[in-house]
């Protein structure tokens, strides 16, 4: 007989065997429903074999076979199964994280009929500012007039609600739907955007990508702020597409790249889907179902949308390839750049990682012939190149966080109607709340660290696991109501500033003034409107926006960074500086950039400012060489979490111990541990970390392969939290 091995969403790093029905033998790629227990699971079929550990007649039977076809193309199937290997994480939750939720429930896998959705004689002709008063109705409007092909309706970004709306108003009318041929649809039609002429860097990028498309290579477009590297994007994509391929093209974060997304739907008139977060289920698997059947031509995404099946993909854009976003953090701890290069080999499809300020890992991977560099040093349109000071706070009087000259600089820019950016890389009111007579912080006791205030909502707030309490008013410690606070946030900087500018218009854009759906995309608009604004923001106003107004930028308080007791700190740094910068004098004004510090003689702003991040990084590769630390040798972290801390470090010590086993110890293994992580508590669970480094990557993973089963056999393993991370990126 037969014996079905199914992958399960247990976690558990095992197959189960399952007995099939008479006459039944599902392929493998599909999904089963099976008795788990008391429970019945969805699960994926992995393999057949001749027999068990267990005698046959024990072995339960499938429940249900749900497909007829594989779900995971042939390249996505083996990238999954490299994935869960390399990362050490049970295959039967790895295949079903690939899988939209729907399809985990059980739901078939075939597109249901939508209604489709077009414009009337009125919505083709209707002035788009007749809906201002309504700037979501007014995007959607636009979105449709754009001339999208009719089979890309169904999955634009606009909600049933809004397209309802649009209908009540005559603008829309509904349609069934006729089924699209896949890669029909067409790039001959004018756009409404006329395409910039490129300049001699970008033509060269666009030629040399250009000329092998046909094949597997790795593409590092390195281009400074503003340098145009999207429309190096666009022109590769308009090839690509207009041979009735598919395209993937992920981006840290969804709220952040509006305009790039308004840009590609102008340029680009065929059917683009952006996956995200804030879809429902049934949206998410519409159009994973679409994207599989060859009826989307674009898919947008942040890092899971790299496992969204694409009949004929033709080419991989990772933009901001440095940023942190494309790393998972729990779980299933993979990095979505790395997948991607792996998944574009196995295509044999060209992959182009875009960035300013590249990643070590990156840069060194160009060092080695592995990747090819094409750099744009030049801006886009003639732009000039941005003046930057170091500002010595030493000594001076501060206000609201400012300098006395800065403040002066702040008020020539808005007097001349430009707009100014203040980077501040902390929301909230204040970071601490203490008491002026005995020194009480108010802290959160589930993480050790200290509450945030936040004064519009009279909340204090943990920024590391979410707690909440009420505003303090009276000390826990010895009961005065003197209570004050420490540091500045941006909503302390918002206020203080528009006091001190009242007939300015200020905009402060982090998180918490962005959580209203459409809040984002309203204040970036109010931006684009131009005239005299003060702009205020953590890192959601640093990454992809282009502000052509903006003609100072300042960075108010970094130093922190500069003493890290984590080693890419400094990297860190490095390219939020000059992410941040990037957003200065973009257009035909000339740019400015202040930074802040009470360190200005720091030999990392002085290499930084004086010769650029090229000259930084090689620098720093440098200094990575000679500690032995990544990219120049392998890293995985072991980390254990428990509400006791004794046993967190104890399970850690056993793990340590089995890897020195006498006769079993690798030599050139380099082990530290166990010990605090940089974070030694969070949400209530007291953190250990174990650090496992080997100069060959390949040696390391049969280490840690070979040892996985008596690890997870210890005592210990099944009473903490522990998990496994491969190629760290935080401590």
């Amino acid at each position: 007989m037969t014996i079905i091995r199914v992958a399960l969403p247990v976690p558990l790093a095992r197959l189960f065997d399952y007995r099939p029905k008479e006459g039944q033998l599902p392929l493998k790629g599909v999904r089963v429903k099976v008795p788990f227990g008391r429970r019945k699971l969805i699960g994926i079929v992995v393999d057949y074999a001749n027999n068990s550990d267990l005698p046959v007649a024990q072995l339960k039977q499938l429940l249900a076979i749900l497909d007829s076809q594989p779900l995971f193309s042939s390249t996505l199937w083996q990238l999954l199964q490299w994935a869960a290997a390399y990362y050490h994480y049970p295959l039967g939750e790895v295949l079903q994280k690939a899988l939209p939720k729907g399809l985990r429930q059980g739901k078939p896998a075939v597109q249901a009929e939508t209604i489709q959705w077009q414009l009337t004689a009125l919505g083709h002709t209707t002035v788009l500012q007749a809906a201002s008063k309504a700037p979501r109705q007014q995007a959607a409007l636009r979105q449709l007039q754009q001339g999208l092909s009719s089979q890309a309706t169904p999955f634009l970004a606009i909600s049933p609600r809004l397209l309802r709306t649009l209908h009540t108003k005559g603008l829309v009318k509904t349609d069934r739907p006729t089924p699209a041929a896949a890669g029909s649809w067409s790039l001959t039609r004018p756009s409404d955007q006329q395409a910039p002429i490129l300049n001699a860097e970008q033509q060269v990028a666009v030629n040399q990508i250009s000329q092998q498309l046909q094949g597997f290579n790795v593409w590092l477009l390195q281009g400074v702020t503003g340098s145009g590297k999207t429309e190096v994007y666009l022109r590769l994509l308009e090839q690509v597409l207009a041979q009735g391929k598919q395209a993937l093209l992920l981006v840290p974060e969804i709220s952040l790249t509006h305009q790039t997304i308004e840009r590609l739907r102008q340029r680009l008139p065929v059917p683009i889907v952006v996956l995200h977060s804030a879809l429902r289920e049934s949206e998410r698997l519409a159009i994973w179902l679409a994207a599989r059947d060859g009826a989307v031509a674009l898919v947008v995404g942040t890092r899971s949308a790299l496992f969204t099946p694409l009949q004929r993909l033709g080419l991989i854009i990772i933009d901001e390839e440095h940023d942190l976003s494309y790393k998972q953090q729990s779980g299933w701890r993979y990095h979505a750049r790395d997948l991607a290069v792996l998944r574009a080999h196995y295509e044999g499809i060209p992959i182009l990682l875009g960035s300013a300020t590249p990643a070590l890992e990156t840069l060194h991977n160009v060092q080695q012939g592995k990747y090819r560099q094409l750099l744009l040093t030049q801006r886009a349109g003639g732009a000039a190149a941005v003046q930057q000071q170091l500002l010595d706070l030493k000594g001076q009087p501060l206000t609201a966080g400012i300098a006395p000259e800065l403040f002066a600089r702040i008020q020539q820019h808005l007097q001349a109607n430009n707009q100014v950016l203040l980077f501040l890389n902390r929301r909230g009111y204040a970071p601490a709340l203490l008491c002026h007579d005995c020194g009480w912080l108010a802290t959160c006791l589930r993480c050790e660290r200290y509450y945030t205030l936040h004064q519009a909502s009279q909340r204090l707030c943990c920024h590391h696991c979410g707690n909440q309490r009420a505003v303090a008013h009276q000390c826990t410690g010895c009961g005065s109501t003197h209570l004050i606070t420490a540091g500045i946030g941006t909503e302390q900087l918002e206020s203080k500033l528009q006091q001190l500018l009242p007939q300015i218009s200020i905009q402060r854009i982090d998180r918490d003034s962005t959580r209203q759906k459409g809040a984002l995309a309203q204040q970036l608009h109010t931006i684009h409107q131009g005239g005299a604004q003060l702009l205020i923001g953590t890192q959601m106003l640093a990454k992809g926006h282009h502000f052509p107004d903006v003609t100072l930028v300042a960075l108010l308080d970094i130093d922190g960074a500069l003493f890290s007791a984590d080693y890419r700190a400094a990297e860190r740094l490095a390219q939020l500086y000059t992410q941040v910068a990037g957003r200065a004098g973009r257009a035909s004004k000339q740019g400015e950039v202040v930074l802040q510090t009470h360190h200005p003689q720091h030999p990392l702003l002085q290499t930084l400012l004086l010769q650029g991040y090229t000259a930084f990084s090689e620098q720093l590769l440098e200094e990575r060489q000679l500690a032995s630390l990544p990219p120049y040798v392998s890293q995985v972290l072991l980390l254990a979490e428990d509400f006791e801390s004794p046993r967190a470090c104890d399970f850690l010590s056993a793990v340590r111990q089995l890897l020195e086993q006498p006769g079993h110890l690798d030599s050139a293994l380099w082990l530290l541990g166990p010990s605090p992580a940089l974070q030694a508590k969070r949400a209530g669970y007291f953190r250990w970390q174990l650090l496992l480094q080997h100069p060959s990557r390949g040696r390391l993973q049969q280490l840690l392969q070979s040892h996985y089963p008596q690890i997870s056999a210890l005592p210990l393993a099944r009473k903490i939290k522990w998990s496994i991370d491969v190629d760290p990126v935080e401590g």
